[in-house]
Order: structure tokens, then sequence, then C-alpha cells
């Protein structure tokens, strides 16, 4: 992963692109509104995240969220958004990586399905999880999964993440069982060293 900003230095505060082989994750901005609402208000993409996504999805939905949730609290310092792109074709947003300061849910993620099953989400996750670790310090990551969502749990899995706790919580589908996923920061850089 490579660290970048749009001016080539990186101003204190400020949120950088993150880069893979395939991908650029550039940080959210209003201009990423009208994408994200072509694109996010789909049932299999929204039906595993919190209520606290309206559904049905309104028409200024990706807006709202961007302006009044995304952009506060990134200034503040307490979130970190970026649209996934790929570099081929950095103009076409296809999903968000997001990393939040919160107690269980440090990370949240998705993918429009035209571009699922290829790897992308596990690249846009680790760059995501390595900033978590690498920039930020944090000791550990933490994301709750409703128990059912088997792809998201795979990805988890797939990194070293273990589960740490379970209770229920209410997702767009509805109230399931969920499991909160960890991974610490020694684990993370054991697993970049020695991926599974």
């Amino acid at each position: 992963m490579q660290l970048a900003s749009s001016s080539g230095s990186r101003a204190e505060g400020a949120i950088p692109f993150l880069t893979t082989e395939r991908l650029l994750l550039r940080p959210l901005s209003l201009f990423d509104a009208e994408a994200i609402q072509d694109l996010f208000p789909n049932w299999e993409t929204v039906r595993f995240l919190s209520t606290k996504v309206p559904w049905p999805y309104p028409s200024d939905g990706a807006l709202t969220f961007i302006r009044d949730v995304a952009l506060p609290g990134m200034g503040a310092g307490r979130e970190w958004h970026w649209s996934i792109r790929l570099r081929e074709k950095p103009d076409q947003l296809i999903g968000v990586v997001s990393l939040m300061d919160k107690t269980n849910c440090n990370r949240a993620f998705w993918l429009a399905p035209r571009w699922r099953g290829q790897g992308l989400m596990l690249e846009a996750t680790n760059a995501a999880t390595r900033y978590w670790f690498a920039q930020l310090n944090r000791p550990r990551l933490r994301e709750p999964k409703a128990a059912i969502n088997h792809p998201s749990r795979r990805l988890s899995r797939n990194i070293g993440m273990r589960v740490v706790k379970f209770e229920e919580q209410n997702f767009v589908i509805g109230r399931l069982s969920t499991e909160i996923w960890e991974i610490t920061q020694e684990d993370w850089f054991l697993y970049c060293a020695n991926p599974f």
C-alpha cells in the first residue's frame, strides 16, 4: 500500500489517498454523492448494514450521509472514509470503505454487486486496516457482522480476525445474531509478514 495526497505532501490530519495493486482509495467527498446514490440503494448491498442506514433509501441519502456524517467525522479526526475505485478507471466509484473510532465498530465497507467475487474488497479492507494500525497506531480493530453474512465473515477470517463476542443487533434486514470480530495490531503485522 502506498500513501499519497492530491497535493503530493500530506497535511497534518489530512486523510491520504491509498493505493493497492488494483485500487485507488480516495477520501470521500461531496462529489461522490451522485455515484453512491446510483450504486448503494441495492438490497444485496444494504441488507446486512446497521439500521442507521435508512431503508427504503431516500433520494438524498448519499448526500446526507457524506455531508452530515462522513465529512464531520473526518474533520474531527474520528472517522476515515474512502471511495473505492479501480486504478484503471479512477473516475468510477465502485464502493466505500470506512474506519471509525467507535466501540466494537471500527471498520465498515460495501462494494457494488458487479465488482464482487474478484478479491477487490479484500484489497480495499487490507489497505484501510494497514492505515488503522500503521498510521493511526490503534491497538485493535473490531467489526460487527451478522452471523449469516457469510462473505463478510469469510473476508475477516481470511486476514486472521477472530470472533470475540456474540450479541444481537438490528440490521436493515431485521434483528440478527451478531458476531464481533477482532484483530490486534500485533496479529495484523504477523498476518502481513506471513499471509495465511
